[in-house]
C-alpha cells in the first residue's frame, strides 16, 4: 500500500520513519551505566558502546558511497532493510548478550545498518523538494534528533537500572519504521538509478563548493555527537555537586530535553536558511554552539534551573545547522550522485566523531567534567570559516535559490 500522494505526505512518512529508526543510535549508550554494572565493563568499553555505532556508520556509509548504493538501489528498500537489520542486532543485545565484545560488534553492525537509513532518508526527501529543501531536510534532521534523544526518555520513564525495555523498545520502533517506509514513492526530482561508478567519489572531492560545505559539516560534527554522548555524565556531575536528589535520573531527563529540542532548532533554522541563506545560518549556529562548549565550564555547578536552561539553548542550536550542510551538498553535487555525495559527507563527519567522543573523557580525567567540552569549540570555528569562504564564492549562488 502506498502512503505517499504528495510532498507533504512524503515528508511525514520519511520523517516519522527516521524518528523511529534512529532510536537505535543511543539505545545502548543511554543504558550504558546499567550495562557497565551488569557486565563489569571498563570506562573504555562503555565508551565503545557509542563509538562502535559511529565506526559502523562510517564503514557502512563509505561502502555505500563507493558502491553508489544510495543511487543504484530503490531508496525505500534500502531504508527498510537497513532499519530491520539494526533492530535485529539490538534485540540480540537485549536478550542474548552479557559481555562487552559481542555487544560492541552488534553495535558496530547497528551503525552499518543506520548508514542505510539517515543519508537515504535525506535523498528521499530531496526528491520531493526542489524549493524549500532546507526546511524539508530540517524536518528530517529534527526527526532524527528526537529519535536519538528518545532512549534517554525511555530510561527516565522506565527507571534507572532497567536496560532491556529501553533496548527492546528502540528495536520495536525501528521495525515499525521499516514497515512504514515501504509505503513511500520516489518524488519527481529523483533521477533515475545511476550506474555503479567509483570514479564519482573522486569528482566529488574535486568540487570546490561541495568540499567547503563538507568542511562546514565536519566542524559541526566534531562537536555534536561528543556533546550528545557525554552530556548526561556532565549533567550528573554538575547536579551531584549542587546536591540534586536522584542526579542520574534527572540528568537523563534533562539530556532528553536538550537533545530533543534540537528538533525545533533544525526545523526553525531550516525555514530561515531557505529565506536568508545556508551559509549565514550555519555560521550563526556554529558561533553560538562553539561558544557554549566553552561556557559549559562556567555554568557547571550552577543552580539546576540555570544549568537546565543553558543546555536547552545549547541543544537547540547545536543541531540547528545540521540539515543545511546536507541541503547545500544536495544543491551543489552532481544530480546523478546526490545520494552518494550525502553518504560520503556523513561518513567522514561521523569518522571525526570517533576522535571527539574519545577525547572528552580524556580531558575530563585531566581537568574534570567542568571543562571537558572546551576542546570541542575548535570544530565550529573551522566550520564557520569554511562556510563564510563558500559564501564569498560564485558557487554560493546555487544555494537556497541564490541566497547563499
Amino acid at each position: 500500500m502506498r502512503l505517499v500522494s504528495g510532498r507533504r505526505s512524503a515528508l511525514v512518512v520519511v520523517g516519522v520513519a527516521e524518528l523511529l529508526a534512529m532510536t537505535l543510535w543511543f539505545s545502548a549508550s543511554a543504558v550504558g551505566p546499567e550495562l557497565a554494572a551488569q557486565w563489569n565493563l571498563t570506562a573504555a568499553q562503555q565508551a565503545w558502546l557509542t563509538n562502535a555505532v559511529q565506526l559502523g556508520f562510517v564503514v557502512g556509509a563509505l561502502a555505500s558511497a563507493t558502491l553508489t548504493l544510495a543511487d543504484a538501489v530503490r531508496p525505500r528498500r534500502l531504508f527498510a532493510v537497513s532499519a530491520a537489520v539494526g533492530a535485529a542486532a539490538t534485540v540480540v543485545i537485549a536478550v542474548a548478550v552479557d559481555s562487552a565484545l559481542p555487544a560492541i560488534f552488534l553495535r558496530f553492525l547497528t551503525g552499518v545498518a543506520l548508514a542505510g537509513v539517515y543519508p537515504t532518508g535525506m535523498k528521499m526527501v530531496a526528491g520531493w523538494f526542489e524549493d524549500a529543501r532546507g526546511l524539508a531536510i530540517g524536518v528530517l534532521v529534527g526527526a532524527l534528533t528526537v529519535g536519538s534523544a528518545a532512549p534517554h526518555l525511555f530510561r527516565a520513564v522506565v527507571g534507572v537500572g532497567s536496560p532491556q525495555p529501553v533496548l527492546l523498545g528502540a528495536a520495536g520502533l525501528s521495525v515499525a519504521a521499516a514497515l512504514l517506509v515501504l509505503g513511500f514513492e520516489d518524488g519527481p526530482h529523483v533521477t533515475a538509478a545511476a550506474p555503479f561508478d567509483p570514479a564519482a567519489v573522486g569528482r566529488m572531492l574535486r568540487d570546490r563548493g561541495t568540499v567547503l560545505a563538507d568542511l562546514g559539516y565536519f566542524g559541526h560534527m566534531w562537536e555534536l555527537y561528543a556533546v550528545w554522548a557525554w552530556l548526561p555524565v556532565y549533567l550528573a556531575a554538575s547536579f551531584e555537586r549542587t546536591g540534586v536528589a536522584a542526579a542520574e535520573s534527572r540528568a537523563s531527563l534533562v539530556t532528553f530535553g536538550a537533545i530533543a529540542v534540537g528538533g525545533l532548532g533544525a526545523l526553525s533554522f531550516g525555514s530561515a536558511a531557505d529565506r536568508w541563506g545556508r551559509t549565514t545560518l550555519t555560521s550563526l549556529s556554529m558561533v553560538i554552539s562553539g561558544g557554549a562548549s566553552l561556557l559549559a565550564g562556567v555554568v557547571f555547578g550552577a543552580p539546576t534551573v540555570v544549568v537546565t536552561a543553558f543546555v536547552l539553548v545549547w541543544g537547540f542550536v547545536i543541531v540547528a545547522d545540521s540539515a543545511q550542510f546536507s541541503a547545500a551538498v544536495s544543491e551543489l553535487a552532481d544530480d546523478d550522485y546526490v545520494g552518494s555525495a550525502l553518504t560520503l559527507q556523513t561518513a567522514v563527519g561521523f569518522l571525526l566523531t570517533l576522535g571527539s567522543i574519545q577525547l572528552v573523557p580524556v580531558v575530563a580525567d585531566a581537568v574534570g567534567w567542568q571543562w571537558a567540552f572546551a576542546p570541542l569549540a575548535v570544530g565550529p570555528a573551522v566550520g564557520t570559516a569554511a562556510m563564510l569562504t563558500l559564501r564569498s564564492l560564485p558557487e554560493a549562488r546555487q544555494l537556497a535559490g541564490g541566497r547563499g
